[in-house]
């Protein structure tokens, strides 16, 4: 029985080939990045209040007391959704009664926006929130929006593993970038909100798929020592740059049809890649398609200073094959050990996915200009990848992932003391939150493929992830508290980070362990007893690299 990477082994980890699939499989991530924060600045709510007709016989006294008045952040200012009874104060103002001295304004009869409304320009020109009128009794419709494209991802997460086995890594990513850009596109002919939210929960299963394809295609094409730095400098990074790609196209773009059609521009620019990004050799081996593996590696060895033999897969003699045994879900809960870090890592997942999403989403509600805030918090997760990356090269996993989110969660709770005329620091605390949950996020995959046996890894990982796109669904919800308190959504979050950063604590370690095989070799929770562990239970190995990423 033969090895694919002992089979392979003659092309090098780091030749020209390996750089090229690196660096172009890596690009196209980037497009994923503003696709997946678009809701943004597509569904950005400006300030607004109740339309008062220009054929409105009123005084330009009255035109100026025609809205009642709300508290907002310790400051009064014009309400969003009611103004005075409009027949009463054009009676008011033909009499020539003088609103605050004649007419006592808290006594008056109000109404809603039966004229509409008008809604500033000063942040966006137009978004679905002004095109359709999202504010007020339909203000429930924008959270919707947002959550509904996350429920896209979920069904995403879904079938791209499925089809991908199926029908071929490359062929699925192309199909998947089309149908993130082609369904995009589309969004731009939207008559209402009804076909805006369909075809956007349609572009989450795309954007999703795209990027988990592109993440197996390249773990399968590169060699070992590539494959943890392509994991999460390469992918997540180029994430991260598409995210801040985002605000500067937003920027100059304020229409929300025009800055959709200019993100789509870069989806049709991969399609090229076609002719550069071979299908995974691994793939076609496992199909019995010898002789399209064998005509990809000539094109590794082209430029490189390696020798390629005549047949490199003998079809006769078969690469080793992986023995998988049946595993079902309930195997995650089979013991009282294994059920428990279940239920702990899903609460983990969950709630560090609602602090990531509903931090990034919430961007332009922070003060300051909204562009700037998003290209921050997009910034900001370049340094966590990297710093995420060194933590876990050195440091036992629950003590950083605790650390980091500690932080964030502290520096959330903090925000509520801040000075409202200290915005500054407001904003400075947020980023620094958004930093410590984006480390936590990228850890999480390593912490969770560690403690699970082999049985069960790929399944324990795929379940807590779900847990994660559970938690963006909620996510917009939190965003949507901060219309009542704007500190509320804060500490709602920095509370739930730092319970999440208790819980870790009471994870067994694995830094430093034996990847677990079976059930029985999986590491105990500290207060369970189950006796005496074993030598050779104990004893530390080097720890196998594995795969860091952030879907």
């Amino acid at each position: 029985m033969q090895d694919y990477d002992e089979v392979t082994a003659f092309l090098g980890e780091w030749g020209l080939f390996q750089r090229l699939i690196f660096f172009l499989l890596s690009a196209s991530i980037i497009p994923n990045g503003f696709n997946g924060m678009s809701v943004v600045f597509l569904a950005g709510t400006p300030e607004h209040h109740c339309r008062v007709p220009d054929t409105a016989n009123l005084s330009s006294v009255w035109r100026n007391h025609s809205l009642p008045l709300q508290l907002q952040d310790g400051r009064e200012v014009p309400h969003r959704c009611r103004r005075y009874r409009l027949a009463t104060i054009v009676n008011f103002s033909a009499l020539g009664l003088e609103p605050g001295r004649d007419v006592d304004l808290e006594q008056l009869e109000q109404e809603g926006c039966l004229d509409g409304w008008e809604f500033n320009q000063d942040i966006y020109l137009s978004t679905i929130v002004t095109e359709w009128s999202l504010v007020c009794e339909d203000d429930w419709k924008t959270p919707l929006t947002t959550s509904l494209f996350f429920v896209g991802v979920l069904l995403g997460s879904f079938v791209s593993g499925q089809l991908s086995d199926r029908f071929g890594r490359k062929t699925i990513l192309f199909a998947t970038m089309a149908v993130q850009t082609g369904f995009s596109f589309l969004q731009i002919f939207s008559i209402n909100w009804e076909m805006f939210t369909m075809l956007f929960v349609i572009v989450g299963m795309g954007q999703i798929s795209n990027y988990v394809v592109a993440f197996i295609l390249g773990t399968e094409i590169l060699g070992k020592s590539v494959r943890i730095l392509f994991s999460t400098l390469g992918v997540c990074t180029c994430f991260a740059v598409g995210y801040m790609l985002l605000p500067l196209f937003a920027y100059f773009i304020r229409d929300w049809r025009m800055l959709l059609l200019a993100l789509t521009v870069p989806g049709v620019l991969c399609f090229p890649l076609w002719w550069f990004i071979p299908e995974s050799p691994r793939w076609l081996i496992s199909q019995r398609r010898f002789r399209e593996a064998e005509d990809i590696i000539p094109k590794s060895c082209k430029n490189e200073q390696c020798s390629c033999p005549v047949v490199v897969f003998d079809p006769v003699e078969e690469l080793s094959p992986v023995k998988q045994q049946k595993v079902f879900i309930l195997d995650l809960f089979r013991t009282r050990n294994i059920g428990t870090i279940t239920i702990m890592f899903l609460l983990l997942w969950m709630l560090t996915s609602v602090g990531y999403f509903a931090l990034s989403l919430n961007t332009p509600n922070l003060h300051g200009d909204a562009y700037l805030n998003c290209f921050f918090s997009a910034l900001i997760e370049v340094p966590a990848y990297i710093t995420a990356w060194l933590l876990l090269r050195t440091l036992p996993r629950r003590y950083i992932i605790s650390g980091v989110l500690f932080l964030g969660g502290g520096v959330l709770l903090l925000i509520q003391l801040v000075p409202a005329d200290y915005n500054f620091l407001s904003i400075g605390l947020a980023m620094l939150g958004k930093f410590g949950i984006t480390s936590a996020f990228s850890m999480l995959y390593v912490f969770t493929a560690e403690l699970y046996p082999t049985l069960v890894r790929n399944m324990a990982v795929g379940v807590t992830s779900m847990a994660s796109r559970v938690g963006s669904i909620i996510a917009p919800y939190f965003v949507y508290l901060g219309a009542y308190n704007r500190v509320l959504p804060y500490i709602l979050m920095g509370s739930l980070t730092v319970l999440i950063g208790i819980i870790t604590l009471l994870f067994p370690e694995s830094f430093g362990m034996t990847l677990p095989e079976t059930l029985e070799q999986m590491q105990k929770m500290k207060w369970f007893r189950y006796g005496k562990k074993t030598k050779d239970s104990m004893e530390k190995e080097e720890n196998p690299k594995v795969l860091i990423t952030s879907f």
